[in-house]
């Protein structure tokens, strides 16, 4: 039998690359981190860890074990979670969710699910999705209204994911802008412009597409927050691109779509795969239910779950 506990040692040893600095992560010393490799390795009967002057690289038995050691932690991480609930004089849920998602779309879905289970003692933590959906897989939260842009999910593994819907991005843009009163634009027409960041994601996007059109991307001013990247527009600082459930455009802005296809967030709800809280499960429903009568236009239909995903409402 595989000792968990050797699985996490080799998992420290893989993220930091040596012996002394997984040591130090783990608080134990070289010489028992050492050990427990030794002793994996004794068992496996194959070599998992092969050290040289420049650290340590695994084989590709202890890549495998790797893997495996992030799904067996996790889901040991969320059971422990749950157990701990059990004890709890109330029933919990804990949700994650992405600042303009909560500001727009939980409450409506929140209000919904506190009428229906009066008896749930809910916690709601602000994360983006590459912080909120490994809380799900360790049990650190049971929900993650999340998004992400083209390209799979951020750490996904081991997840449901619901479709709630998409949401594309428009130009906000100074009101005396040469472009303000287009009825839609290509982000190549801003090329001259300085852009207003509100997002990380949204840098990575811009720099994609600058890189694919042959211009250079011109940062102003980047921030983590649309609502704060739109009044830095208002104020004449540059041009941004904005989700459109984060359009907050204040005085001396203008909004423009982009020209199709246009680039969206693609947001959802995401909880384990496996035995998914029934109170999550419930939540997912209420959300599902809101962004449905309450799309603004903004929804493409929450559609199937993605390749390799369960629908959690199934």
């Amino acid at each position: 039998m595989i000792d968990v506990h050797r699985l996490r040692v080799l998992r420290a040893v893989a993220d930091h690359g040596s012996f002394n600095r997984a040591a130090a992560a783990l608080r134990l010393t070289p010489s028992a981190v050492s050990q427990h490799i030794a002793a994996l390795e004794r068992g496996l009967g194959h070599p998992v860890a092969e050290r040289s002057t420049r650290g340590v690289t695994l084989t590709e038995a202890g890549r495998l074990l790797v893997e495996t050691a992030e799904t067996v932690t996790a889901e040991l991480d969320r059971v422990r979670a749950r157990i701990d609930r059990l004890a709890a004089d109330r029933p919990r849920l804990t949700v994650a969710t992405f600042t303009s998602g909560g500001r727009h779309l939980l409450p409506g879905a929140l209000s919904a699910f506190v009428r229906a289970h009066p008896e749930v003692e809910l916690t709601v933590l602000e994360a983006e999705p590459e912080a909120s959906l490994p809380m799900v897989r360790a049990g650190a939260a049971d929900l993650a209204l999340a998004y992400h842009f083209d390209g799979p999910l951020p750490s996904g593994t081991g997840l449901s994911w619901l479709p709630l819907l998409e949401d594309p991005l428009h130009a906000v843009l100074p009101a005396g802008h040469r472009l303000a009163g287009r009825e839609a634009l290509e982000p190549a027409e801003l090329a001259a412009d300085r852009w207003v960041l509100g997002c990380m994601k949204t840098e990575a996007f811009l720099r994609r597409y600058a890189d694919r059109a042959g211009f250079e991307l011109r940062i102003a001013a980047s921030t983590t927050d649309y609502f704060f990247s739109q009044t830095l527009v208002g104020a004449g600082v540059g041009v941004a691109l904005v989700p459109h459930i984060a359009l907050a455009p204040p005085p001396g802005t203008a909004v423009v779509p982009l020209a199709p296809p246009r680039p969206a967030r693609h947001l959802g709800v995401a909880v384990p795969r496996r035995s998914p809280h029934p109170y999550a499960t419930a939540l997912a429903r209420a959300l599902r239910t809101s962004v449905s009568g309450d799309a603004g236009g903004r929804t493409a239909g929450p559609g199937p779950a993605e390749p390799g995903t369960a629908d959690p409402l199934a």
